[in-house]
């Protein structure tokens, strides 16, 4: 007989995974509006630049749901042992993946609060950032698609249990990004008007 304890850990374990892929999906979508602005960033970087901050609730979301499944695990929790650990080659990808992203915001940030202030040299650290998470998160992104799609499909087939949904936290993650992002504006970024000289 299954205690009900493990009952509500198992579905904790399959909640934080859906919760993960639907936040997933949302950055996905994101990070494919904010690849267009890339291919034109000269004049595309005001949009550029709102997508950025748009950005940042759902990838805090996404850090913490894997975060959390990273530390219960590790910590011993049986429900998320029984989960099993990602394959080794993506767990040796994944702090790329975090450092890189975290690099990428980071240096992106440091750009639109101070432009050239501090010299160029924050240009070139945003674009070696990205060199490095391109394709370090492109494989993480193809290496859980099936298994993301599956997730999806499967939390928006069930019913919401209830108002606190994890639909809810990854639609308030995307509000919170358009708050972000608009609040953004009332600050005048002097890298808006970077040209090459």
């Amino acid at each position: 007989m299954v205690e009900p304890d493990s009952l509500t850990s198992e579905s904790g374990v399959e909640a934080n995974q859906r919760l993960t892929a639907v936040t997933g999906g949302l950055l996905l979508l994101l990070l494919g509006l904010i690849g267009i602005t890339v291919l034109s960033v000269r004049s595309l970087l005001p949009q550029h630049l709102l997508l950025g901050f748009a950005l940042i609730p759902p990838l805090a979301l996404k850090l913490a749901t894997t975060g959390y499944r990273f530390v219960r695990y590790y910590l011993g929790d049986p429900a998320y042992r029984r989960a099993g650990p990602p394959q080794l080659w993506l767990r040796l990808l994944a702090p790329v993946v975090v450092i890189s992203t975290l690099g990428l915001f980071v240096t992106g940030l440091e750009l639109w609060l101070f432009g050239l202030q501090f010299g160029s040299l924050w240009v070139a650290a945003h674009k070696v950032m990205f060199l490095v998470w391109l394709p370090a998160t492109g494989i993480h992104v193809l290496a859980y698609l099936n298994k993301t799609s599956q997730a999806v499909a499967e939390e928006f087939s069930s019913p919401a249990d209830d108002p606190f949904t994890r639909r809810s936290l990854v639609v308030g993650s995307l509000v919170a990004g358009a708050v972000l992002a608009a609040a953004s504006l009332t600050y005048a970024s002097p890298f808006i008007f970077f040209r090459d000289g």
